[in-house]
C-alpha cells in the first residue's frame, strides 16, 4: 500500500511539474486570441525565453535575473508580432511560425558565440536555480516516513514539493479566469475578439487592447522558459521546448478558449508525459516492452488526435484572425 501511494505520489507531482509550462502558455494564447489575435509564436517565446533566463542567470549568478530577462525577452517578441500583426495587419500566422523559427536559429547562434558550448548555457548550479520551497517533501520516501503514507507520499510529496513557478502557474490560471469574466479589461478583451468595431465604436483603442493582451501572454511565457532552463533543467538546450508551444495551442483549443476546460487539458497532458517517462522500460503485461519512442510520442500522437476531433466543433472568437480596418 505505502508503494502504491508513493508511486501515485511521484505520478501526482510529476504531472503538475510537466503541465505548468504548458498552462503558462496555454493561458498567454488564450489571452491573445480571445483579443482576435492568433500567436502560433508560443512556441518561440517561450524558447527564447528560456535562453535568456538561462544566460543571464549564469551571467549574473541570479534567478531573478534571468527570470526578469525571459519576461523582457518574451514580451520584446510579443510586441514584434504586435508591430507586425496589429498595428500593420499582417499576417497573424506567417508572424508567429517566423517568431518560432527566428527563436530556434538565434538561440543556437547566440548561445555558441557567448558560451562555445554547442548551443548550450553554462549548467547552473543549484544556488542560482528555482529550488523547491519545500526541499524535505521533493523525496516521497522520505516524506512518507515523516509524515505518514497518505500525507506524506500522495499529499506532502504530490502537491507541496515543488517550486514558486510551479504554484505561480496555476495562480495564473485563476488570474486569468477573474480577468476575463469579472474586470472591465476582461470585458473588453472579449469583446474585441468578437467584435471589434463595436469596441471601437465605444472610444476604445482596438490596437490597444490587443497590445495589452499580447504583452500580458508575454509575461506568462517568459515565466514558461524560465521555469524550463532555471527549475525542470540547469541550463539551456537547443530547442529545449520540444513543440510545448503547440501542444499549449492544442490544449487551449481543446479548452475552447476558456480557463477551465484549458487547465484539464493541459493536466491531461502533463500526466500523458509523466506516464510515459515512468513507462520507459517497463514490462506491459501481455505487450512486453514498449519502445521508448513510442511512450515519448503519445502526447504529440494526442496533440494531433484533439485537434483533428474538436478543432471544427471548436467555436473560436469570431474576430481570430482578422485585422482590423477602423471604417473612415
Amino acid at each position: 500500500m505505502d508503494d502504491t501511494l508513493v508511486m501515485l505520489g511521484s505520478v501526482l507531482a510529476s504531472t503538475l511539474r510537466l503541465t505548468a509550462p504548458l498552462l503558462l502558455a496555454a493561458l498567454a494564447g488564450l489571452l491573445a486570441e480571445r483579443s482576435g489575435v492568433v500567436d502560433l509564436g508560443l512556441e518561440g517565446k517561450m524558447l527564447a525565453a528560456a535562453f535568456a533566463a538561462a544566460a543571464a542567470a549564469a551571467v549574473s549568478q541570479s534567478a531573478l535575473v534571468g527570470v526578469v530577462a525571459a519576461i523582457g525577452v518574451a514580451g520584446a517578441l510579443a510586441l514584434v508580432h504586435g508591430f507586425a500583426c496589429v498595428t500593420h495587419r499582417g499576417d497573424q500566422v506567417i508572424s508567429g511560425m517566423a517568431i518560432n523559427m527566428v527563436a530556434a536559429g538565434l538561440t543556437v547562434v547566440l548561445g555558441i558565440a557567448w558560451f562555445a558550448t554547442g548551443g548550450q548555457t553554462p549548467t547552473l548550479p543549484p544556488e542560482v536555480r528555482i529550488q523547491a520551497l519545500a526541499p524535505s517533501l521533493t523525496e516521497p520516501l522520505g516524506a512518507a516516513q515523516q509524515h505518514g503514507a497518505f500525507l506524506g507520499a500522495l499529499l506532502g510529496h504530490g502537491l507541496f514539493s515543488h517550486n514558486v513557478l510551479v504554484y505561480a502557474a496555476f495562480a495564473s490560471l485563476a488570474l486569468v479566469a477573474y480577468l476575463l469574466a469579472r474586470t472591465r479589461l476582461g470585458l473588453r478583451l472579449r469583446a474585441v475578439g468578437e467584435n471589434p468595431a463595436m469596441v471601437d465604436a465605444a472610444g476604445v483603442s482596438v490596437a490597444w487592447l490587443r497590445y495589452r493582451a499580447l504583452l500580458m501572454g508575454a509575461v506568462l511565457c517568459g515565466l514558461a522558459g524560465a521555469y524550463l532552463s532555471l527549475a525542470q533543467n540547469a541550463n539551456f538546450s537547443p530547442n529545449m521546448t520540444a513543440g510545448r508551444g503547440y501542444i499549449a495551442l492544442a490544449a487551449m483549443i481543446f479548452g475552447r478558449w476558456r480557463p477551465l476546460p484549458t487547465l484539464a487539458a493541459c493536466l491531461l497532458f502533463g500526466l500523458l508525459d509523466a506516464l510515459a517517462i515512468r513507462l520507459q522500460g517497463v514490462a506491459l503485461p501481455g505487450v512486453g516492452e514498449v519502445p521508448v519512442q513510442a511512450i515519448q510520442a503519445l502526447p504529440y500522437l494526442l496533440t494531433v488526435v484533439l485537434l483533428a476531433g474538436f478543432i471544427g466543433s471548436a467555436v473560436a472568437p469570431k474576430a481570430l484572425g482578422r485585422p482590423y480596418v477602423k471604417e473612415r
